[in-house]
């Protein structure tokens, strides 16, 4: 059940121990998967109430329980400097949080001039680099809704293979068949043992996810949200969605606040075949959720002609460089 009602909302406040009565709470916009609600108590306080869908939900593998990886997000970025909510409780029902500031960044992108973008893309920047400071024990999504592992090859393959499963499972019209993606990506996978610890990934920092506080010109980054595809592996795969068809080259003000916050921006030919691979999978997912999510046909033709443009480019890539 995803329908949020007064009564589910007090049983989930009371195993949470919060003590404030509830002044109001209403849906918020925004999401593709989880059902979101903001909760008004009546000492003035807010809190952000994330549901999953009903059972039965048709889901990618990797979507399993995602209330996990993101309250495990949350947690984890907790202490590094990088203003994310703070979890209240986590249950396998429900996630509940303390609202952090702002407006989704792509809500107010028209009326940002070019310095205040570099400017707060420099800012991101530096903040993504805080993220990968933090690391892991296992590689992988933290839900095990894909099983783990030891290394990051076997982990990131095993990723792979749950979505071109769903590819199969879905019938998701690819560009190129799951065999061909698999054929290509084998000589490729070698590149991967390079990483050896386990960083905090987010994987989802399009500016949706990214929230603005204070006056037009003087906008700070007041929160980082929706952590739920994050998993523990290879910093590099974070600017698959931080430049979505593009180079990390085309972000100057990024990758500058990436190396001032301590990232590492170099980008050697394995590090460029490891990204490729990153594409490959993110790409993959935008082309197969949209099935089980029943996206409208005009949706559906726009990421076939992006995703499956982009993913046809990032494995001629990995072709050519393997």
């Amino acid at each position: 059940m995803s329908a949020l009602t007064a009564s589910r909302l007090a049983v989930i406040l009371e195993a949470a121990g919060v003590r404030a009565g509830v002044d109001g709470y209403e849906a918020l916009g925004g999401g593709t998967y989880n059902f979101l609600y903001r909760v008004r108590l009546d000492d003035g306080g807010r809190l952000v109430l994330k549901l999953p869908p009903e059972d039965g939900t048709p889901r990618l593998t990797y979507e399993g329980e995602l209330l996990v990886n993101e309250g495990e997000f949350y947690r984890s970025a907790g202490g590094s400097g990088v203003p994310v909510p703070e979890v209240v409780r986590l249950a396998g029902d429900s996630l509940l949080m303390t609202e952090v500031p702002g407006e989704p960044w792509s809500a107010l992108a028209n009326g940002i001039g070019d310095v205040e973008h570099e400017r707060l893309r420099r800012e991101l920047g530096s903040y993504v680099a805080e993220l990968h400071t933090v690391t892991g024990t296992r590689f992988g999504y933290p839900s095990e809704a894909v099983p783990t592992a030891g290394s990051w090859r076997e982990a990131f393959m095993a990723m792979l293979e749950a979505v071109l499963a769903d590819a199969e499972r879905f019938g998701a019209k690819l560009p190129v068949s799951g065999e061909r993606v698999r054929e290509l990506v084998r000589d490729a996978v070698p590149a991967l043992d390079e990483v050896t610890v386990p960083a905090l990934v987010h994987f989802d920092l399009w500016q949706g996810n990214v929230l603005l506080t204070g006056d037009a010109g003087e906008r700070r980054i007041g929160g980082v949200i929706d952590g739920e595809r994050m998993f523990w592996g290879d910093p590099l795969a974070e600017f698959a969605s931080l430049n979505l068809f593009g180079e990390p080259e085309d972000d100057p003000a990024l990758l500058a606040g990436y190396r001032a916050g301590g990232g590492d921006a170099g980008f050697d030919d394995s590090a460029r075949l490891r990204m490729a691979l990153y594409r490959c999978y993110l790409y993959l997912i935008m082309l197969v959720e949209g099935v089980p999510r029943a996206d409208p046909p005009a949706r559906t033709a726009v990421t076939r002609r992006t995703a499956g443009t982009a993913l046809i480019l990032a494995l001629g890539l990995i072709s050519t460089t393997a």
